[in-house]
């Protein structure tokens, strides 16, 4: 690696780090914030939820122009899904600033799997933050086979996280 792509590099890993913590604290913290006045933003979850589904969408899409050799093609992909992934955490963070969270009404056994789900996309959508970031300074600083070694694990992450979001919204959906 050349000693430019080195330093570049290392200026982007320290926002890296400093996205990957600031995000998730952040989030947590506005999620004890209300915006009083505010109208309650209830029209918003079906939007966010059909923005990950677009993710998840645009995702595999990604995934299958770069296998075909389409590299501009791939490139204008993640950069339009994580445009959408940033669009969603707005929309969720403006949401829950001006409303409660829904309990989740299921019994029996749907209770357990939707809670399951629900853990695992949260947990996982902190964990994608760094993979994401790191997936794609790797490929704008042209270290295209760390990119792609990294990437096997980032796609199935981020795909993961933009499913369950829908799954999520689907399953609490009549509880709104």
């Amino acid at each position: 690696m050349s000693n430019s792509v080195s330093n570049t590099s290392k200026k982007y890993n320290l926002w890296i780090w400093i996205l990957s913590i600031a995000v998730p604290v952040a989030v947590a913290v506005l999620f004890t914030v209300r915006i009083p006045g505010v109208e309650r933003l209830g029209f918003l979850p079906p939007i966010y939820a059909t923005i990950n589904g677009l993710t998840a969408i645009l995702l595999i899409a990604a995934v299958f122009q770069i296998r075909k050799g389409n590299r501009k093609t791939h490139e204008r992909l993640m950069k339009t899904s994580i445009v959408l992934s940033v669009l969603f955490l707005v929309m969720y963070v403006a949401y829950h600033m001006t409303s409660d969270s829904t309990p989740y009404g299921g019994e029996g056994a749907i209770r357990y799997v939707y809670f399951f789900i629900l853990i695992s996309h949260i947990l996982l959508s902190i964990t994608v933050i760094p993979f994401v970031l790191i997936t794609y300074v790797r490929a704008i600083t042209g270290q295209f086979a760390k990119h792609k070694k990294i990437a096997r694990i980032t796609f199935p992450l981020w795909l993961y996280v933009a499913v369950t979001g829908v799954i999520v919204y689907l399953m609490i959906a009549p509880y709104y």
